[in-house]
């Protein structure tokens, strides 16, 4: 188990759910603008939002966002360590820096600041931009970015900072995965999970499942970011999916038949309603929407709810007993009624 750090009113590590997080797309100067889009983040389930703080206006703008949102805010850093010192006073929870991108002697004034003021330090390591010392050595690898890591780890903790959260990231998943199972290794600081640059929707979903779940499935992963090219609002679903399918968050689980020749029903018309309806919801339901004799009764008998379709009809199941006999155009209706019972009760 890895150790925990709080980040504001979010504890991550320590045995804790993994958080979800997301990055605003705003210019984060524009103070309306990016409460606004934090707020909207908040309400499909982040928990801890990061802005960039590339300039002098950004960092400051940092005090005002917070008095107006209800989650830990994290500072985006590159480049100019004085953005991590205007962030910190101004009251970023966390910041995020890649210290290969700093002189090592401008570091010690942040850790200082950051521990004066009990924020914590995301340490990121990405595979597009490890020092040369590492990349001589072992090539882009996690080798490489494991040493990488090892070496600002120790930095910070000789200098007695040890409110730190590790993350190591690469567009190929392969060498994500790698990495993390590297670092849960070497490290017992909470680790932030994330597959970069992943791209547009339909790649970004694919890698990050990949990458972010194979990781949770060996119990590796403390807090996560689902990577999008777009509009954040797509990453929170994505992210609460992938936790909920391995058990770690709750939510409605709709099981469906892939339709073949023997389904005597529109099951997928049926199915895609139902998911949608409950599209959400927090609660650990199982709804089992089937379409034929050979695993139909079974799956729905085992369901919460569920239907064994035939031919005009289904079979409605409930806590593994037949309710009842429904004519296909009543069962929409029909299970919905029986899910809304279940969600009030």
């Amino acid at each position: 188990m890895t150790r925990a750090v709080k980040i504001g009113n979010v504890i991550i590590g320590g045995g804790f759910p993994p958080a979800l997080q997301s990055m605003t797309t705003t210019k984060t100067q524009d103070i309306e603008a990016t409460v606004e889009q934090i707020l909207e983040l908040e309400k499909l389930g982040c928990e801890i939002i990061r802005v960039t703080a590339n300039n002098k206006e950004a960092a400051l703008a940092i005090s005002e966002i917070k008095k107006r949102i209800n989650i830990p805010l994290v500072a985006d850093i590159h480049f100019d360590p004085e953005m991590a010192i205007i962030a910190l006073n101004a009251g970023a929870d966390k910041i995020r820096i890649n210290p290969g991108n700093m002189a090592l002697d401008a570091l010690d004034r942040i850790l200082e600041l950051a521990k004066s003021k009990d924020a914590a330090i995301r340490i990121g390591i990405n595979s597009g931009s490890l020092e040369k010392e590492f990349l001589d050595k072992y090539g882009v690898s996690s080798q490489a970015m494991l040493e990488s890591m090892k070496k600002y780890v120790a930095y910070f903790e000789e200098r007695g900072f040890e409110k730190i959260i590790l993350s190591a990231k690469a567009s190929d998943v392969r060498l994500t995965v790698e990495v993390n199972e590297l670092l849960a290794q070497h490290f017992d600081y909470p680790l932030h999970l994330g597959v970069t640059e992943a791209g547009v929707y339909e790649t970004a979903i694919i890698k990050s499942a990949m990458g972010i779940g194979s990781l949770l499935l060996r119990g590796i992963g403390d807090t996560l970011r689902v990577s999008i090219t777009g509009d954040p609002r797509q990453e929170l679903p994505v992210a609460k999916e992938i936790l909920q399918v391995l058990g770690l968050r709750s939510g409605i689980n709709v099981i469906s038949c892939p339709t073949c020749g023997r389904c005597e029903m529109d099951l997928a018309n049926l199915a895609t309603r139902i998911s949608k309806e409950v599209k959400g919801i927090d609660k650990d339901l199982t709804i089992a929407i089937m379409g034929c004799a050979v695993n139909g009764p079974g799956e729905a008998r085992e369901a919460d709810i569920g239907i064994a379709g035939g031919r005009g009809s289904g079979l409605l199941f409930k806590k593994g007993q037949i309710i009842e006999k429904v004519d296909e155009k009543d069962l929409y209706e029909r299970l919905m009624t029986e899910i809304k019972g279940e969600l009030d009760a």
